[in-house]
Protein backbone atom coordinates (compact mmCIF):
# COMPACT_ATOMS: atom_id res chain seq x y z
CA UNK A 1 0.00 0.00 0.00
CA UNK A 2 1.41 3.54 -1.01
CA UNK A 3 1.92 5.67 1.91
CA UNK A 4 0.11 8.92 1.94
CA UNK A 5 0.91 12.12 3.46
CA UNK A 6 -1.67 14.90 3.44
CA UNK A 7 -0.58 18.95 2.65
CA UNK A 8 0.17 21.29 5.18
CA UNK A 9 -2.58 23.27 4.46
CA UNK A 10 -4.63 20.16 5.50
CA UNK A 11 -2.59 19.10 8.57
CA UNK A 12 -2.72 22.94 9.72
CA UNK A 13 -6.81 23.11 9.12
CA UNK A 14 -6.65 19.58 10.98
CA UNK A 15 -4.95 21.07 13.85
CA UNK A 16 -6.53 24.05 14.09
CA UNK A 17 -9.84 22.15 15.09
CA UNK A 18 -10.41 20.37 18.10
CA UNK A 19 -10.95 16.30 17.36
CA UNK A 20 -13.24 15.42 20.01
CA UNK A 21 -14.80 12.53 17.68
CA UNK A 22 -12.72 8.69 18.50
CA UNK A 23 -14.55 7.35 15.17
CA UNK A 24 -16.30 8.58 12.03
CA UNK A 25 -18.84 6.00 10.16
CA UNK A 26 -18.76 6.10 7.06
CA UNK A 27 -21.04 4.60 4.55
CA UNK A 28 -19.21 3.83 1.08
CA UNK A 29 -20.80 2.85 -2.27
CA UNK A 30 -17.24 2.92 -3.19
CA UNK A 31 -16.15 -0.95 -2.76
CA UNK A 32 -13.59 -1.83 -0.29
CA UNK A 33 -10.89 -3.30 -2.06
CA UNK A 34 -10.91 0.24 -4.34
CA UNK A 35 -11.14 2.53 -1.37
CA UNK A 36 -9.59 0.87 1.87
CA UNK A 37 -5.83 2.10 1.27
CA UNK A 38 -7.16 5.56 1.39
CA UNK A 39 -9.15 4.95 4.54
CA UNK A 40 -6.02 3.47 6.04
CA UNK A 41 -3.39 6.18 5.36
CA UNK A 42 -6.53 9.13 6.75
CA UNK A 43 -6.37 6.74 9.84
CA UNK A 44 -2.88 7.45 10.32
CA UNK A 45 -2.23 10.54 9.36
CA UNK A 46 -4.84 11.99 11.66
CA UNK A 47 -5.40 8.99 14.08
CA UNK A 48 -9.35 9.40 13.48
CA UNK A 49 -10.35 5.56 12.78
CA UNK A 50 -12.93 5.42 10.50
CA UNK A 51 -15.45 2.66 10.35
CA UNK A 52 -17.05 1.48 7.33
CA UNK A 53 -20.58 0.31 6.27
CA UNK A 54 -19.86 -1.14 2.44
CA UNK A 55 -23.19 -1.40 0.21
CA UNK A 56 -24.30 -0.58 -3.12
CA UNK A 57 -24.78 3.14 -3.60
CA UNK A 58 -28.58 2.60 -4.60
CA UNK A 59 -29.07 0.50 -1.72
CA UNK A 60 -27.38 2.63 1.19
CA UNK A 61 -28.91 5.82 -0.23
CA UNK A 62 -32.11 4.45 0.13
CA UNK A 63 -30.81 3.17 4.00
CA UNK A 64 -30.34 6.59 4.67
CA UNK A 65 -33.63 7.65 3.50
CA UNK A 66 -35.08 4.92 5.84
CA UNK A 67 -33.22 5.72 8.78
CA UNK A 68 -33.48 9.75 8.66
CA UNK A 69 -32.48 11.32 12.00
CA UNK A 70 -31.49 8.20 13.64
CA UNK A 71 -28.67 7.26 10.82
CA UNK A 72 -25.51 6.72 12.38
CA UNK A 73 -23.71 8.06 9.95
CA UNK A 74 -21.24 10.78 9.47
CA UNK A 75 -20.66 10.58 5.69
CA UNK A 76 -22.09 9.03 2.52
CA UNK A 77 -19.61 8.34 -0.26
CA UNK A 78 -21.56 7.23 -3.40
CA UNK A 79 -20.08 6.05 -6.84
CA UNK A 80 -22.47 8.45 -8.75
CA UNK A 81 -23.91 11.86 -8.40
CA UNK A 82 -27.68 10.21 -8.76
CA UNK A 83 -27.41 8.95 -5.21
CA UNK A 84 -26.16 11.77 -3.76
CA UNK A 85 -29.07 13.80 -5.19
CA UNK A 86 -30.99 11.09 -3.69
CA UNK A 87 -30.12 12.07 -0.44
CA UNK A 88 -28.68 15.67 -0.82
CA UNK A 89 -31.49 16.80 1.44
CA UNK A 90 -29.72 15.30 4.68
CA UNK A 91 -26.84 16.48 4.04
CA UNK A 92 -25.23 19.80 5.34
CA UNK A 93 -23.12 22.81 3.49
CA UNK A 94 -19.32 22.15 3.00
CA UNK A 95 -16.91 24.91 3.80
CA UNK A 96 -16.20 27.28 0.95
CA UNK A 97 -12.50 26.35 1.00
CA UNK A 98 -13.32 22.40 0.73
CA UNK A 99 -15.67 23.56 -2.04
CA UNK A 100 -13.28 25.77 -3.69
CA UNK A 101 -10.54 22.82 -4.54
CA UNK A 102 -12.65 21.34 -7.34
CA UNK A 103 -14.39 23.32 -10.25
CA UNK A 104 -18.35 24.14 -10.00
CA UNK A 105 -19.36 21.08 -12.18
CA UNK A 106 -18.25 18.70 -10.48
CA UNK A 107 -20.48 19.34 -7.13
CA UNK A 108 -23.60 20.04 -6.05
CA UNK A 109 -24.88 23.60 -7.42
CA UNK A 110 -26.05 23.96 -3.26
CA UNK A 111 -22.73 23.06 -1.46
CA UNK A 112 -24.13 19.83 -0.15
CA UNK A 113 -22.18 17.26 -1.87
CA UNK A 114 -18.33 17.46 -3.83
CA UNK A 115 -17.23 14.87 -6.17
CA UNK A 116 -13.80 13.21 -5.14
CA UNK A 117 -13.15 11.51 -8.33
CA UNK A 118 -13.98 11.13 -11.86
CA UNK A 119 -14.62 8.76 -14.38
CA UNK A 120 -15.67 7.94 -17.93
CA UNK A 121 -18.70 5.65 -19.12
CA UNK A 122 -16.82 4.03 -21.75
CA UNK A 123 -17.17 0.71 -23.76
CA UNK A 124 -15.37 -2.59 -22.90
CA UNK A 125 -15.14 -5.31 -25.58
CA UNK A 126 -13.15 -8.63 -26.42
CA UNK A 127 -10.48 -8.11 -28.09
CA UNK A 128 -10.72 -11.66 -29.84
CA UNK A 129 -14.39 -11.42 -30.94
CA UNK A 130 -15.44 -7.44 -31.99
CA UNK A 131 -13.81 -6.47 -34.96
CA UNK A 132 -13.99 -2.39 -35.67
CA UNK A 133 -16.64 -3.25 -38.77
CA UNK A 134 -19.50 -4.59 -35.81
CA UNK A 135 -18.61 -1.51 -33.21
CA UNK A 136 -21.67 0.65 -32.18
CA UNK A 137 -20.98 4.23 -33.05
CA UNK A 138 -23.53 5.20 -29.97
CA UNK A 139 -25.20 3.93 -26.90
CA UNK A 140 -28.72 3.95 -28.59
CA UNK A 141 -26.92 1.43 -31.10
CA UNK A 142 -26.41 -1.48 -28.45
CA UNK A 143 -30.54 -2.58 -29.02
CA UNK A 144 -29.62 -3.79 -31.93
CA UNK A 145 -30.14 -7.44 -32.93
CA UNK A 146 -26.34 -7.65 -33.59
CA UNK A 147 -25.66 -8.18 -29.84
CA UNK A 148 -28.48 -10.49 -29.00
CA UNK A 149 -27.06 -12.40 -26.32
CA UNK A 150 -23.54 -10.06 -26.50
CA UNK A 151 -23.63 -7.33 -24.23
CA UNK A 152 -23.13 -7.95 -20.36
CA UNK A 153 -24.94 -5.80 -18.19
CA UNK A 154 -25.03 -4.89 -14.53
CA UNK A 155 -28.78 -3.07 -14.45
CA UNK A 156 -27.96 -2.73 -10.02
CA UNK A 157 -24.81 -1.16 -10.20
CA UNK A 158 -24.69 2.28 -9.01
CA UNK A 159 -23.00 4.14 -12.23
CA UNK A 160 -25.68 2.34 -14.72
CA UNK A 161 -28.33 3.91 -12.28
CA UNK A 162 -26.71 7.01 -13.10
CA UNK A 163 -26.34 6.25 -16.79
CA UNK A 164 -29.90 5.99 -16.98
CA UNK A 165 -31.06 8.56 -15.03
CA UNK A 166 -28.90 11.05 -17.53
CA UNK A 167 -30.72 9.13 -20.37
CA UNK A 168 -33.78 10.18 -18.66
CA UNK A 169 -32.80 13.65 -18.43
CA UNK A 170 -31.49 14.14 -22.12
CA UNK A 171 -33.82 12.11 -23.92
CA UNK A 172 -36.92 11.46 -21.76
CA UNK A 173 -38.70 8.75 -19.93
CA UNK A 174 -40.52 7.23 -22.85
CA UNK A 175 -37.16 7.09 -25.01
CA UNK A 176 -35.10 5.91 -21.73
CA UNK A 177 -37.75 3.14 -21.19
CA UNK A 178 -37.68 2.23 -24.94
CA UNK A 179 -33.66 1.72 -24.81
CA UNK A 180 -33.87 -0.61 -21.58
CA UNK A 181 -36.99 -2.74 -22.76
CA UNK A 182 -34.51 -2.49 -26.21
CA UNK A 183 -31.67 -3.87 -24.03
CA UNK A 184 -34.10 -6.34 -22.58
CA UNK A 185 -35.25 -7.87 -25.72
CA UNK A 186 -31.37 -8.06 -26.37
CA UNK A 187 -30.87 -11.05 -24.00
CA UNK A 188 -27.94 -9.37 -21.77
CA UNK A 189 -25.71 -11.16 -20.09
CA UNK A 190 -26.59 -10.01 -16.40
CA UNK A 191 -23.80 -9.58 -14.06
CA UNK A 192 -23.40 -8.48 -10.68
CA UNK A 193 -20.90 -5.51 -11.02
CA UNK A 194 -18.52 -3.98 -13.59
CA UNK A 195 -15.77 -6.09 -12.45
CA UNK A 196 -17.76 -9.27 -13.17
CA UNK A 197 -18.04 -7.68 -16.94
CA UNK A 198 -14.96 -7.39 -17.84
CA UNK A 199 -14.02 -11.11 -16.49
CA UNK A 200 -17.25 -12.05 -18.42
CA UNK A 201 -15.95 -10.34 -21.49
CA UNK A 202 -12.53 -12.45 -20.91
CA UNK A 203 -13.82 -15.30 -20.36
CA UNK A 204 -15.87 -15.32 -23.25
CA UNK A 205 -19.30 -15.36 -21.70
CA UNK A 206 -19.92 -11.80 -23.14
CA UNK A 207 -18.58 -9.85 -25.71
CA UNK A 208 -18.71 -6.21 -25.42
CA UNK A 209 -20.45 -4.07 -22.21
CA UNK A 210 -20.96 -0.63 -20.92
CA UNK A 211 -18.36 0.52 -17.61
CA UNK A 212 -16.07 2.67 -15.83
CA UNK A 213 -12.90 3.34 -17.58
CA UNK A 214 -10.62 2.34 -14.47
CA UNK A 215 -12.26 -1.20 -14.04
CA UNK A 216 -9.99 -2.65 -17.11
CA UNK A 217 -7.11 -0.77 -16.10
CA UNK A 218 -6.85 -2.80 -12.63
CA UNK A 219 -7.09 -6.02 -14.94
CA UNK A 220 -4.61 -5.09 -17.20
CA UNK A 221 -1.97 -4.18 -14.21
CA UNK A 222 -2.67 -7.92 -12.98
CA UNK A 223 -2.39 -9.15 -17.13
CA UNK A 224 -0.97 -7.08 -20.05
CA UNK A 225 -2.55 -9.30 -22.53
CA UNK A 226 -5.71 -9.73 -21.02
CA UNK A 227 -8.58 -10.04 -24.03
CA UNK A 228 -10.51 -6.98 -23.47
CA UNK A 229 -9.74 -3.48 -24.72
CA UNK A 230 -11.90 -0.17 -23.75
CA UNK A 231 -13.17 2.69 -26.09
CA UNK A 232 -15.44 5.72 -26.11
CA UNK A 233 -18.45 6.12 -28.79
CA UNK A 234 -17.09 7.71 -31.42
CA UNK A 235 -19.90 10.22 -31.72
CA UNK A 236 -19.06 13.33 -29.89
CA UNK A 237 -22.06 14.33 -27.20
CA UNK A 238 -23.34 10.63 -27.12
CA UNK A 239 -25.19 9.60 -24.19
CA UNK A 240 -22.54 6.66 -23.96
CA UNK A 241 -19.80 9.01 -23.34
CA UNK A 242 -21.13 10.07 -20.08
CA UNK A 243 -18.24 11.75 -17.44
CA UNK A 244 -19.28 10.73 -14.08
CA UNK A 245 -18.28 11.05 -10.35
CA UNK A 246 -18.23 9.68 -7.07
CA UNK A 247 -18.60 12.22 -4.21
CA UNK A 248 -19.28 12.55 -0.77
CA UNK A 249 -21.61 14.58 1.54
CA UNK A 250 -21.42 15.14 5.52
CA UNK A 251 -24.77 14.06 7.44
CA UNK A 252 -26.39 16.94 8.84
CA UNK A 253 -27.06 14.54 11.89
CA UNK A 254 -22.88 14.08 12.68
CA UNK A 255 -21.96 15.02 15.59
CA UNK A 256 -18.11 15.09 14.07
CA UNK A 257 -18.42 17.22 11.22
CA UNK A 258 -14.83 19.21 11.24
CA UNK A 259 -13.67 16.00 11.48
CA UNK A 260 -16.04 14.50 8.22
CA UNK A 261 -14.63 17.83 6.49
CA UNK A 262 -11.09 16.63 7.33
CA UNK A 263 -11.69 13.33 5.32
CA UNK A 264 -13.03 15.66 2.60
CA UNK A 265 -10.51 17.62 2.41
CA UNK A 266 -7.84 14.12 2.41
CA UNK A 267 -9.33 12.47 -1.00
CA UNK A 268 -8.95 15.87 -2.17
CA UNK A 269 -5.48 16.50 -1.48
CA UNK A 270 -2.80 16.27 -4.32
CA UNK A 271 -1.78 12.79 -2.41
CA UNK A 272 -5.61 11.53 -2.28
CA UNK A 273 -6.13 12.72 -6.03
CA UNK A 274 -2.56 10.90 -7.23
CA UNK A 275 -4.31 7.72 -5.41
CA UNK A 276 -7.60 7.60 -6.99
CA UNK A 277 -5.90 8.32 -10.88
CA UNK A 278 -2.65 5.74 -10.06
CA UNK A 279 -4.24 2.83 -7.78
CA UNK A 280 -7.85 3.31 -8.67
CA UNK A 281 -7.33 4.47 -12.25
CA UNK A 282 -10.07 7.26 -12.14
CA UNK A 283 -9.52 10.85 -13.01
CA UNK A 284 -8.82 13.60 -10.64
CA UNK A 285 -11.32 16.79 -9.86
CA UNK A 286 -8.78 18.67 -8.70
CA UNK A 287 -6.69 18.80 -11.44
CA UNK A 288 -3.82 17.24 -9.78
CA UNK A 289 -1.11 15.30 -11.52
CA UNK A 290 -1.75 11.52 -12.00
CA UNK A 291 0.77 8.51 -13.08
CA UNK A 292 0.94 7.75 -16.09
CA UNK A 293 -2.29 5.38 -17.18
CA UNK A 294 -2.06 2.23 -18.90
CA UNK A 295 -5.05 2.58 -21.23
CA UNK A 296 -5.23 5.87 -23.93
CA UNK A 297 -8.75 7.36 -22.94
CA UNK A 298 -7.28 10.62 -20.88
CA UNK A 299 -9.71 13.16 -19.33
CA UNK A 300 -9.54 15.59 -21.88
CA UNK A 301 -10.79 13.03 -24.49
CA UNK A 302 -13.44 12.16 -22.04
CA UNK A 303 -14.57 15.57 -21.76
CA UNK A 304 -14.53 16.76 -25.50
CA UNK A 305 -16.68 12.53 -26.30
CA UNK A 306 -19.40 13.92 -23.32
CA UNK A 307 -22.50 15.01 -23.72
CA UNK A 308 -23.43 17.99 -21.92
CA UNK A 309 -25.35 16.97 -18.42
CA UNK A 310 -25.84 18.47 -15.46
CA UNK A 311 -24.64 16.11 -12.55
CA UNK A 312 -27.37 18.00 -10.80
CA UNK A 313 -29.99 16.68 -12.78
CA UNK A 314 -29.95 13.11 -12.75
CA UNK A 315 -31.12 12.95 -8.95
CA UNK A 316 -34.14 10.91 -9.35
CA UNK A 317 -32.78 7.82 -8.53
CA UNK A 318 -36.22 6.17 -7.15
CA UNK A 319 -37.72 6.86 -10.43
CA UNK A 320 -34.89 5.52 -12.51
CA UNK A 321 -35.15 2.16 -10.44
CA UNK A 322 -38.90 2.18 -11.44
CA UNK A 323 -38.29 2.43 -14.96
CA UNK A 324 -35.41 -0.56 -14.91
CA UNK A 325 -38.12 -2.52 -13.55
CA UNK A 326 -40.43 -1.51 -15.56
CA UNK A 327 -38.64 -2.68 -18.92
CA UNK A 328 -37.93 -6.04 -16.37
CA UNK A 329 -34.45 -5.53 -16.26
CA UNK A 330 -34.74 -5.84 -12.26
Amino acid sequence: MRFFRTTALALAALAATPVTAQHLTLYSGRGETLVAPIIEAFTAETGIDVRVRYGGTAELAILLQEEGDRSPADLFWAQDAAALGAVAGMFMPLPEATLEKVPAAYRDTEGRWIATSGRGRVLAYSTERMSEEEMPATLAELTDPRFRGRLALAPTNGSFLAHVAALRVVEGDEAALEWLRGIRANRPVMVSNNTAMIQAIGDGEADLGVTNNYYLVRFQTAAPDFPVNQRLFPTEGDIGNLLLVAGMGVLTTSDQSAEAVAFIDFLLSDEGQAFFGGDVGEFPVTGAEVPERLDEISLDEVVRMAPEVDLNTISDLEGTLALVREAGLL
